[in-house]
């Protein structure tokens, strides 16, 4: 089945045609992802882990991480790509194993190290790539990679003030050797302004995965600067945690508060 899932999720990356993946964080919120005629599922490690009680950024133990993933999987009949992060210190032959293991169609691998915050660097990045390509191929289940590129996240983290056009441009030198290394397809996280996902999509030789968030360009934007998936990240985790907590404290004040 994840075979056959994979071949299904990569023929999905249409430029122009994105795939939406609205990114969830259990069986349920998976299960109505599928209900509402998404055709793929695929998690976000923020929300997994919060769910979990722990912070983003590899603080919720692995296992739980994968133990998760695998309901989600069970939960669905879709194909299923799983947010791992920067792969949890992981050998790539065991990342791989546990992803088949769990039926996983894909997965999401960062370009942070979050032992010291800081960006790996690319060639280390690529041979890492590289060698779960290989491992994926070894196993028979041709995972659909998405190299996520953190240039511009770990600048507004860390407050570079380099122009963005030079940032764009160190983001299209990792995202063209994450491709040449197997990746399926680069993600060049917060990537919110028009012209900087048109010079992604014109100058990656592969498909682009953008963010869809309030701050950048609309869903049939995307789809005309050519992006070819479109993730949303914790964003429903975020929006379904702020309804809840609005619901909890309106009830608490009709309940009198604290007694």
């Amino acid at each position: 089945m994840s075979a056959e899932a994979a071949a299904t999720l990569r023929r999905l990356h249409q430029p122009g045609r994105p795939l939406v993946l609205p990114n969830v964080w259990d069986a349920l919120s998976a299960r109505m992802v599928q209900e509402a005629g998404f055709p793929v599922v695929a998690t976000s490690s923020d929300a997994v882990a919060a769910a979990l009680g722990f912070e983003d950024g590899e603080k919720a133990p692995v296992d739980q991480m994968f133990a998760a993933a695998e309901r989600i999987v069970r939960a669905v009949s879709v194909p299923v790509t799983v947010d791992v992060e920067s792969g949890y210190q992981l050998e790539p032959e065991e990342l791989v194993t546990r992803l088949v293991a769990v039926g996983a169609a894909g997965c999401n691998l960062e370009d942070t190290d979050h032992r010291t915050g800081r960006l790996v660097d690319v060639d280390e990045q690529a041979r890492r790539l590289a060698a779960v390509r290989a491992a994926a191929d070894r196993a028979g289940v041709p995972l659909v990679l998405n190299a996520r590129v953190d240039v511009l996240l770990h600048a507004k983290i860390t407050g570079d003030t380099r122009p963005e056009s030079e940032l764009v441009g160190e983001a299209v030198r990792r995202g063209r050797r994450y491709l040449e290394a197997g990746a399926d397809c680069v993600y060049p996280i917060l990537a919110l302004e028009e012209e900087t996902v048109r010079k992604l999509v014109d100058e990656l030789p592969g498909p682009v995965n953008a963010l869809l968030s309030p701050q950048g360009p609309s869903l049939a934007t995307l789809a005309e600067l050519g992006v070819a998936r479109v993730s949303l990240g914790p964003y429903l985790f975020r929006a379904a945690e702020d309804w809840l907590r609005g619901e909890l404290g309106n009830l608490s004040e009709q309940a009198g508060g604290d007694r």
